[in-house]
């Protein structure tokens, strides 16, 4: 009867920190793809290309947070609009800063598995950002969901582990008033 019930306990004991570490890595996911981003005024993309392989290849998150075109600098990894005010960008190393014909700053840019550097300079207006950090693969699983969608599977996710929470303390103080009733006392 003993031995039954420590395997019981082991296999309940197995079965909560495997359910424990699968909620632990979405929940991660969801932090570093969604709510960090959000809480620093960053904007998470992902890699479609592999243009900055070996260091980002296709499906990396590329964490992006503003910055000043002054601050740019040769080597610094910059997601900009294709043209101004379009939706579609590209995130490349600037290899080169110049000035056009009317005095404005601008920027050469290079993927780092290309071998010639990109042919139309880039003006600051284009520049959403720079590269804060970037998780390989990552990318691809945030593409799956929308931004709404991320945004309510972070709101479930906070719901379901505060429900959980709240079930565990339940649980455990219901076992513990089981035991303190079953004491004799005398």
């Amino acid at each position: 009867m003993s031995t039954h019930r420590n395997e019981r306990r082991a296999r309940g004991w197995l079965i909560q920190a495997i359910s424990w570490s699968v909620m632990s890595a979405f929940l991660l996911v969801l932090v570093v793809s969604v709510l960090v981003p959000r809480l620093a005024g960053a904007t998470p993309y992902t890699i479609l290309t592999s243009s900055m392989e070996p260091g980002m290849p296709p499906g990396t998150l590329v964490v992006v947070k503003p910055i000043d075109a002054s601050d740019v600098a040769i080597g610094t990894v910059v997601t900009y609009q294709l043209e101004s005010g379009e939706r579609d960008v590209v995130t490349h190393r600037v290899v080169g800063i110049g000035f056009d014909g009317h005095g404005e700053r601008i920027f050469r840019t290079q993927g780092d598995a290309n071998d010639s550097p990109d042919p139309e300079a880039v003006r600051p207006v284009q520049v959403k950002g720079a590269r804060w950090y970037a998780v390989p693969y990552l990318g691809r699983m945030t593409n799956v969901f929308t931004t709404a969608q991320r945004q309510t599977a972070v709101v479930i996710v906070a719901v379901g582990l505060l429900g959980y929470a709240v079930a565990m303390f339940t649980a455990a103080a219901r076992t513990r008033g089981r035991k303190e009733g079953t004491h004799v006392q005398s």
